[in-house]
């Protein structure tokens, strides 16, 4: 347990320092836009894409944890559809829900990995942010337009918002690198290697910075609800697909951690755009964001 916590509270203490800073309005409110953006359209990508077009990837390898990933996303989607008829929630508030409960937070899912586990753990963590951010995109945007927008998403709708997502772009260009043997030449692979570090540090300051600690109380049995299902029930349903697949070593481990990280704050974003619950979407990011902080450790020593 001892050596999950020393990889672990770098990285919510890093969030926490970005926290900190943004209650302090140091260096001004005028910063976190400009600096999620970068880091959305610039930087993280630069790492995704250099991470699989550099890496040592064995398709055969990764497929069993490909399709255990997909497989647990897809069973929690299942799951929070037949908990909807069961729940009081208006449309808007359901699909703040689905988006916490589906949706994973990507820069604490590689910064834990990398701790923990270094380059060959970050290559799988790429592969894992390959597979799970279409179909995270894809559900979401389906389920937000038919329960808190006025018309469905139709499939134009969805391609158009996959063919401009800057993490899917930037994963198929570094897959595709990898697959003809191009790779990143010489100068190009320093240079998104050194873009790409960036990304994390940045990525756990904006989380931090993100949080609303105040509005957690406001709907605290959805808050709860949410969070038992992303943080508890998403392990669990992912561990159980990595033993029907035959995952196992370091690719269930990573899988483990990218079930067991809390939601991703750009699903406040997503909310703000198609008619979401706002408000609600930003207290579940922050509750399970805090309760990811005993949770992760949890999971990861009880799993893992």
């Amino acid at each position: 347990m001892l050596p999950i916590l020393n990889a672990l509270v770098p990285v919510f203490l890093v969030i926490a320092l970005g926290f900190v800073i943004r209650r302090k309005d140091f260096p001004g409110e005028g910063l976190w836009v400009p600096l999620d953006q970068i880091n959305y359209y610039v930087l993280f990508p630069a790492l995704l894409c250099y991470t699989l077009a550099v890496a040592d990837i064995v398709l055969g390898e990764v497929g069993a944890m490909a399709a255990a990933l997909a497989a647990g996303m897809l069973a929690m989607v299942v799951l929070l559809m037949l908990s909807k008829r069961l729940l009081p929630m208006t449309g808007a508030e359901f699909s703040s829900v689905f988006q916490g409960a589906a949706r994973w937070n990507s820069f604490v899912a590689l910064a834990a990995i990398a701790s923990l586990w270094g380059k060959p753990g970050l290559t799988l963590a790429a592969v894992a942010v390959a597979v799970m951010v279409p179909i995270a995109n894809i559900v979401s945007v389906t389920v937000l337009t038919r329960y808190a927008g006025s018309t469905p998403a139709g499939p134009a709708t969805v391609a158009k918002l996959l063919s401009r997502n800057p993490l899917i772009l930037a994963c198929a260009a570094g897959i595709a690198l990898n697959l003809t043997g191009i790779g990143l030449p010489g100068p190009l692979a320093t240079t998104f290697k050194i873009v790409g570090d960036a990304s994390l540090t940045l990525g756990l300051l904006a989380v931090g910075a993100g949080l609303q600690i105040v509005n957690v109380l406001e709907k605290k049995w959805i808050v709860l609800y949410t969070s038992f299902l992303k943080l508890i029930a998403m392990p669990f349903i992912m561990m159980g697909f990595c033993l029907l697949f035959g995952v196992e070593g370091l690719p269930r481990l990573v899988v483990l951690i990218c079930a067991a990280v809390p939601g991703a704050t750009s699903s406040y974003m997503l909310a703000r755009q198609l008619g979401g619950d706002m408000h609600l979407m930003a207290s579940l990011i922050t509750g399970g964001t805090i309760l990811a902080v005993v949770t992760m450790p949890l999971m990861l020593w009880l799993l893992g």
